[in-house]
């Protein structure tokens, strides 16, 4: 075959073909080396290198797989890996795209952790739907942690700078070996029964995930996600993550993170009480302000309502004075209308008409044993067998008739 019968492929057209015989050839490969050049992205992809004594390959792992790992890489991490070898067509370069990731030496463990955070994932311990909200300003802290634990000084330490008027109360307990996670819940029950804090710090350094494993415990993500107090994680250091930190309502990087994330700093506090009592002050000026101008306005009103108190006493002493003036007229009428009636009385008085001269004759008569006497009207009332008196108008007499004619 010639070479001009020969097919020409393109650089892109190789690679491709290149990349289509990597994938058929091989199937998904574990492969261990340190890492080296690792960038995380803004996209949450990540960017390395494998390398080891004799060489180095590209490797990429993508958002939706990394989030899986449980711990951030750094450059110089020994690892393993599980891929599919395939090329970047664009550069030609041979590359290892990762589907799962774990610290070399630690493969079943990391197993072990991967499987349980699916089967608590699944169960929604991890939701942050269930995650209960750290108080801002707690009355009291606890922490779970052993008292001989560096991580524990570190915390104190933290609190006292930042909220030494907050009280503190330590559930002691072992934080590493078989005995650990029991050790923990039991704290985790015990400051549910007191229920003296408000909030939890569960704390420990860092370590190899052995050493941090009794974090990785089953029945204690359970404890913690059923735990009436809420919870702060801080269990190693940055790039370490456990199955506490997951089931935590609050995951802290590190022990004193965990500190600062429980504890508002006391000059904070001094300053947000200032804006409070700034506010307040402003409120209260307002509202004295408002009520002053509403006293002006009822003053105003109250003021047009009622008349003015020197007219008022004007009128009260010239209502004075009608009175005085309708009671003496009053008076005067009672006087006439007396002296009228007086003289009236007078003229029917049968004591002037005897001053005229004139005599009235009474005859006496007895009635129920008693005398009585009445005027003589009739000359056939007068006799001559019974005494009469005659009244005069300066005095009396008794009579008797000797004769009467008619």
């Amino acid at each position: 075959m010639s070479e001009i019968s020969r097919e020409i492929l393109t650089v892109g057209d190789l690679n491709r073909a290149i990349a289509q015989s990597l994938e058929d050839r091989f199937d998904t490969v574990w492969v261990s080396g340190e890492i080296s050049n690792f960038k995380a992205y803004d996209s949450g992809h990540w960017y390395f290198s494998l390398k080891d004594e004799e060489g180095q390959i590209r490797c990429v792992m993508f958002r939706g797989r990394n989030g899986q790992v449980g711990f951030m890489p750094q450059s110089g991490d020994l690892v393993e890996v599980s891929a599919n070898l395939g090329m970047y067509v664009p550069r030609g370069d041979i590359q290892l795209t990762i589907q799962t990731l774990r610290r070399a030496g630690m493969g079943g463990l990391y197993e072990a952790f991967l499987k349980l955070k699916a089967k608590l994932a699944r169960e929604g311990l991890f939701d942050e739907e269930r995650k209960r909200e750290i108080p801002t300003h707690p009355k009291s802290i606890g922490i779970i942690t052993s008292p001989q634990a560096a991580a524990l000084k570190d915390v104190l330490s933290t609190l006292a700078r930042r909220a030494p008027h907050i009280p503190i109360v330590i559930y002691p307990t072992l934080v590493q070996g078989p005995d650990a996670p029991a050790g923990i819940i039991a704290a985790l029950k015990a400051a549910d029964k007191e229920n003296a804090v408000d909030v939890i710090l569960l704390v420990r350094g860092g370590g190899s995930i052995e050493d941090l494993w009794a974090f990785n415990d089953e029945q204690l993500a359970y404890a913690i996600a059923n735990s009436n107090i809420p919870v702060v994680s801080g269990v190693g250091h940055e790039t370490d993550f456990t199955i506490a930190d997951f089931v935590a309502d609050l995951r802290a990087p590190t022990p004193t993170g965990a500190a600062e994330l429980a504890a508002p700093r006391k000059d904070q506090l001094l300053q947000e009480l200032d804006a409070i009592k700034q506010a307040l002050l402003q409120r209260i000026n307002q509202r004295v302000e408002r009520e002053a101008q509403t006293l002006d306005q009822l003053a105003l009103r109250l003021s047009h309502a009622l008349p003015n108190p020197d007219r008022m006493r004007e009128q009260i002493t010239s209502w004075q004075q009608r009175l005085n003036q309708a009671w003496s007229v009053r008076i005067e009428n009672w006087k006439r209308n007396q002296s009228h009636y007086q003289s009236q009385i007078e003229m029917l008085n049968p004591q002037r008409t005897l001053e005229r001269g004139y005599a009235v004759i009474l005859s006496k008569s007895k009635h129920e044993g008693q005398e009585q006497l009445h005027a003589v009207r009739k000359p056939s009332e007068l006799n001559t067998k019974q005494g009469f008196q005659v009244r005069l108008a300066e005095g009396q007499a008794e009579v008797q008739f000797a004769e009467v004619k008619q």
